[in-house]
C-alpha cells in the first residue's frame, strides 16, 4: 500500500453518490478544497461516529472553504440509507470495486481480531484546488477526526 502524500497530485475520478449520481473530483474543487476522507462501511459504530463530527463542523470547515466527501465500498442504497438516518450534510461517494481506494493508496492489509483481511484503511486527505494533496491525516481517532482537522486548518 503506498498512500499518496502531501505535494502529489489526487488522481481525478468519478464514483456514484448516496442519489446514484456521478460526482467528480475536479468538479468539486472549482469552488473549494476537499476533504476526502476514507472509511470502512458506512453505518457502524466508528464511522458513524466519525461522519457525525463532520457532519456537526460542516459550518467551521466552510469558514476554511472545505468541503467534505466520504468514500467508502459500499453501494449508493447503502450510503443513502447512511445519509438519511444521521441526517449526514454532505456527500457520500460509493467506491465499490475499491479502484479510487487504490490510486490514493489506502485500500490493503488490515487486522482485526486475528483475522487479516484485505480492506480500505482509515484515511483523509486534504485536497487543494489545484488537485495537489495538501495534507494527510492518518492519525486520529474517529470520535476526533473532525477536531484534528480543523485544528490543521487553523495552523495552516
Amino acid at each position: 500500500m503506498q498512500t499518496l502524500t502531501p505535494g502529489q497530485q489526487a488522481p481525478d475520478f468519478t464514483l456514484p453518490d448516496q442519489h446514484n449520481q456521478p460526482v467528480n473530483l475536479n468538479d468539486l474543487l472549482k469552488d473549494s478544497r476537499v476533504l476526502l476522507y476514507f472509511y470502512p462501511k458506512a453505518m457502524t459504530p466508528g464511522c458513524t461516529v466519525q461522519a457525525c463530527g463532520l457532519r456537526d463542523s460542516q459550518a467551521q470547515l466552510a469558514e476554511h472553504s472545505v468541503k467534505v466527501v466520504g468514500i467508502s465500498i459500499d453501494s449508493p442504497a447503502r450510503l443513502a440509507k447512511f445519509a438519511e438516518r444521521d441526517q449526514l450534510n454532505f456527500t457520500l461517494l460509493g467506491d465499490e470495486d475499491h479502484q479510487v481506494a487504490d490510486q490514493f493508496g489506502v485500500w490493503g492489509t488490515k487486522k482485526f481480531m486475528g483475522k487479516v483481511y484485505d480492506g480500505l484503511h482509515r484515511l483523509s486527505f486534504l485536497v487543494n484546488q489545484d488537485g495537489s494533496i495538501a495534507h494527510v491525516f492518518d492519525k486520529f481517532k474517529t470520535k476526533d477526526h473532525h477536531q484534528v482537522v480543523l485544528d490543521y486548518l487553523q495552523d495552516n
